[in-house]
């Protein structure tokens, strides 16, 4: 028995509730016998100074009765009489008092040592529950606690810590995942940056163009390296949260956005179908700039030939929306959840390859640039925002994202609460429609 347990709080908590109740049904007992006896011995009391008066008559006048309007006689006999019912009560009253008492602190040890029973009874199965729990570590997640019995309390804790250890195998197997992709993202331009290096100094012919032009390769690898890293810190920092919102323009930042993409577009030689709406929200200003670009330039890299993108943001129950589709290859339904996961890229006929697409104008370098972080990226970025975000596969090809972001406070406060992007009462009253 450990100090201060919780079966030692049960069992104390029993045995005295069991000593008030007990105490109090005794108070109620005395109470009523002491009342009953009271009756009692006033009818005795009184039958007896009717007796007495009535052989005091016999012998005086010789009669049996007296009229109804004599006094009563031999007053002392009566006095007397009551006298002795009152200690005969008292004696009783007494001794029920004493064994009651007796017989009450006998049950309250005898109701101790059942409730340290009882409570040993009830709290085994949280026994096997922390024992389980201490059993299961880092490296045996996959084990569950399966309580059985009856479907109380205690089960209901069994399955919500079972459904805590599923969750936590589910990360940890998604942390492991994920370190290992990033190991291998990081080791790759490492490995072709030395490969080049090792090539130009290997070469005694190596003249100072042939220099120049694995210099350029390696730098090439190294901002790769560059893109890679900060797309790691962005999710990192999309999955540590927020500490302070700011009321932003969702409009505003779609709009800035896309004017940054517009030599991508026109080199893709894709078809824009853009609406910008009033939609104030609350958040971080980079975070939620970084959600819009991640979003926007997956539709335009994993587009076709001649395909179309359309852009939307609005208000929809008082959140700030954006939605973003495009034409694209046909993405099973089954594989949408997947890209989702940090590192998987998308591809046609049901196949995740892990080459990278072709790069995309330096205008566009805002975005993970094909490393299979974007839509990894947006998701944590709407976890930390408390914002709600779907993707679904658009059944001609391509996909269909959305991310609703909470509303604005409803005063802006100070100036410091300005929407970023562009003033209050445009965003609220110009909404602007596009079409490219």
């Amino acid at each position: 028995m450990r100090r201060g347990s919780v079966r030692l709080r049960l069992t104390l908590l029993f045995g005295g509730l069991f000593l008030a109740a007990g105490a109090a049904l005794l108070g109620i007992t005395y109470g009523l016998v002491s009342n009953a006896t009271s009756g009692v011995v006033i009818a005795r009391a009184a039958g007896a100074g009717v007796a007495g008066a009535g052989v005091a008559s016999s012998g005086a006048g010789g009669s049996v009765g007296l009229p109804a309007s004599q006094p009563l006689l031999n007053q002392p006999l009566q006095t007397q009489t009551l006298q002795a019912a009152t200690r005969a009560r008292t004696a009783v009253t007494n001794a029920l008092l004493l064994y009651s008492g007796i017989a009450l602190g006998i049950m309250a040890v005898v109701s101790v040592a059942l409730g340290w029973f009882a409570a040993g009874r009830a709290l085994r199965p949280l026994r096997r529950i922390t024992a389980a729990a201490r059993r299961i570590s880092a490296t045996n997640l996959h084990e569950r606690l399966a309580l059985e019995g009856p479907d109380d309390d205690l089960r209901e804790l069994a399955d919500t810590i079972d459904g805590l250890f599923a969750r936590l195998d589910m990360s940890f197997d998604a942390q492991r995942q994920f370190v290992a992709n990033a190991s291998h993202e990081l080791r790759t331009p490492l490995a072709r940056s030395r490969t080049l290096l090792e090539v130009a100094l290997r070469d005694p012919g190596a003249s100072s163009e042939s220099l120049r032009t694995a210099c350029d390769r390696v730098l090439a690898a190294g901002a790769e390296q560059e893109r890679l890293i900060e797309a790691l810190l962005m999710l990192a920092r999309g999955q540590r949260g927020i500490a302070r919102r700011k009321p932003l323009d969702l409009a505003a930042i779609a709009r800035d956005v896309l004017a940054a993409r517009g030599t991508e577009v026109t080199a893709r030689g894709l078809g824009m179908e853009v609406t910008l709406g009033p939609a104030l929200m609350a958040g971080d200003f980079a975070l939620s700039e970084r959600a819009v670009a991640n979003l926007i330039d997956n539709a335009l890299r994993h587009n076709v030939a001649d395909g179309t993108v359309w852009v939307t943001v609005g208000t929809q129950d008082d959140r700030a929306v954006l939605r973003v589709a495009n034409t694209g290859p046909v993405i099973p339904p089954e594989r949408v959840g997947s890209l989702l996961l940090p590192f998987r890229r998308g591809g046609s006929a049901g196949r995740a390859p892990r080459t990278r697409a072709p790069r995309a104008p330096r205008a566009c370098l805002g975005s993970d640039d094909g490393l299979g972080l974007g839509l990894s990226i947006v998701q944590a970025i709407a976890v930390a925002h408390g914002a709600a975000f779907s993707i679904v596969a658009r059944p001609d090809g391509g996909l269909a994202a959305e991310l609703s972001f909470p509303p604005a406070p409803p005063s802006w406060g100070d100036d410091d609460a300005q929407p970023r992007g562009q003033a209050r009462d445009q965003a609220r009253d110009q909404p602007l429609a596009l079409t490219v």
